[in-house]
């Protein structure tokens, strides 16, 4: 129909009305904007040198409260050159990123932007940054095993498929060394690595040193370091999920490794207090608790694939009870809690056992497994009521037998227990780990045996 045609036509050369605002005052890290009708979580771009695009480039931006009759924004970047007057201009509502297969090996900023020098991404499809929740119903059971390729993890705190688990621990005890051994050898079919708030001489070496590049060949990393502006570490914690889901959608699985939630805490905290919220649990708003679950919650297991999320937590001087910490105990599936310790001892990865749990350790694991695991764990729990007497050569053989045995089998649950970095080659085997479990659990039934006779001969002498 030529009428019809023509309104066609005209529709398609028609713009859609532009949203304006002004900027009227700059107040910490936020802009208060006049007159720009635009909701929150819209993107945004500042225009400076009131609004000559051609002289600079525009600076993006995210509109994160309201206060009073203006818009609050905060800009992704530095705010430098800002001035009253300059105008702020509304893009889209809906935050998105760039998702393909084209993403692995690839690392990416906070905007899903390549910044690896290896040309821009190809063959993407826009993803929501921010879906609607998996409905809970429709998440199938963890019930299979995820081989992480460190042997006191499969052994002791075995995950499954879509676990979320959280690495506490304090700085300079081998967390990003820990993570980036499960990434490079998991079972899983894809790793996402977010490094929020990393600083930038780490993020290299992560990548180069620990990850290397056989590990980088089927990850995907996205960072955003501790210099870059906290929406932008919100940012590259979304993007990094986002992209897990991408992968899970076409089917596979997929190992979500975040280092760290703390950081992404603090730059809500950031955002939240800028935006005029009030402090509250030790200075952190009341959205840094709201948002943590929606952020952790997006890991997990769906009919298509599964995502199985590793979360680091910064634990300042062991306090286990500070508010970050508390509330990714109550949201996750199980903790690995590193000691500092065992990293003075040399004991790497230095992984408190007994402080430690995974949720779904007995669903992933048989019969055997679990007995033989409880097995070790008695015996490590045993070590440490005795340890201090051992060190001063106080304690005395034969007093208890499960002491006796804790002592004497302590070498070989430590062989099991530790690792060096480069034992790992390919892939992890979870029946592999497993096997080691029995062949130690086989070894401490011949010591107890042993023991026993021992102790029966030497009541005969008496």
């Amino acid at each position: 129909m030529p009428v019809l045609d023509a309104q066609i036509d005209l529709l398609d050369r028609c713009t859609a009305p532009e949203l304006r605002g002004t900027v009227k005052e700059v107040r910490g890290l936020a802009l208060r904007v006049a007159t720009l009708p635009a909701p929150i979580g819209a993107m945004v771009e500042i225009f400076s040198h009131a609004g000559n695009r051609a002289q600079s480039p525009p600076i993006p931006g995210e509109v994160v409260g309201f206060d009073g009759r203006d818009t609050v924004v905060m800009p992704l970047g530095s705010a430098s050159g800002v001035s009253r007057g300059d105008h702020v201009v509304a893009l889209h509502n809906t935050q998105q990123v760039r998702v393909g297969p084209t993403l692995l090996g690839r690392v990416l900023n906070g905007m899903g932007e390549p910044i690896d020098g290896q040309g821009p991404l190809r063959d993407t499809v826009p993803q929501p940054l921010h879906p609607e929740p998996v409905d809970p119903l429709d998440r199938p059971l963890i019930d299979q095993p995820l081989a992480t390729g460190m042997r006191v993890i499969d052994a002791m705190t075995p995950l499954g498929m879509g676990q979320r688990m959280g690495v506490f621990a304090s700085p300079g005890v081998g967390k990003s060394t820990l993570l980036a051994s499960c990434a490079k050898h998991t079972a899983a079919d894809v790793s996402v690595i977010a490094l929020i708030g990393e600083r930038g001489r780490e993020v290299k070496d992560f990548i180069e040193k620990a990850l290397g590049a056989d590990g980088m060949a089927r990850s995907v990393v996205v960072c955003a370091t501790s210099d870059e502006s906290a929406l932008m570490r919100l940012r590259a914690a979304w993007v990094g999920t986002s992209i897990a889901e991408y992968f899970r959608d076409q089917g596979l699985n997929v190992m979500l490794v975040m280092d760290s939630v703390t950081r992404f805490c603090q730059a809500q905290r950031q955002v939240g207090l800028a935006a005029g919220e009030p402090p509250a649990t030790k200075g952190y708003p009341p959205s840094v608790f709201a948002t943590l679950p929606k952020l952790l919650e997006r890991s997990g297991r769906t009919s298509q694939g599964s995502i199985t999320g590793l979360y680091s937590v910064l634990v300042e001087g062991g306090d286990m009870d500070e508010p970050i910490a508390d509330a990714c105990r109550g949201i996750l599936d199980g903790h690995l809690l590193l000691d500092r310790k065992l990293a003075e001892q040399g004991h790497y990865p230095a992984i408190d056992v007994p402080g430690s749990i995974s949720r779904v350790a007995d669903d992933v694991t048989d019969a055997n497994h679990q007995q033989w695991r409880r097995q070790v764990l008695k015996l490590i729990a045993a070590h440490r009521q005795v340890e201090d007497l051992v060190n001063i050569g106080a304690y005395a053989a034969g007093s208890n037998p499960d002491f006796d045995l804790a002592i004497t089998c302590k070498p070989a649950i430590d062989r099991l227990l530790q690792q060096g970095r480069g034992e790992v080659q390919g892939q992890a085997d979870f029946l592999q780990t497993t096997a080691q479990l029995q062949a130690l659990a086989q070894l401490l039934d011949q010591t107890k045996q042993q023991l026993q006779a021992q102790t029966r001969a030497n009541i005969r002498r008496s």
